[in-house]
């Protein structure tokens, strides 16, 4: 009964990480193009940063192994 009130952080670091490459590759973008440059190099940016952030939501669902 215990184990399942536990909180669970597995993924936490992950779904951080491409949370903040999300968000560099939208900044980015919006700075290219408030000077007048469209910038499609960024769209790869949030591309990965929400593969990232996908991975480390799948983490955390996952339940810790004995392994």
């Amino acid at each position: 009964m215990v184990d399942e009130a536990e909180y669970n952080t597995r993924g936490v670091k992950t779904r951080l990480l491409g949370f903040i490459l999300m968000l560099l590759g939208v900044l980015d973008s919006l700075l290219t193009l408030r000077g007048g440059v469209p910038a499609y190099e960024f769209l790869g940016l949030i591309a990965v940063g929400a593969v990232v952030f996908a991975i480390g939501a799948i983490r955390g669902e996952q339940k810790p192994g004995k392994a």
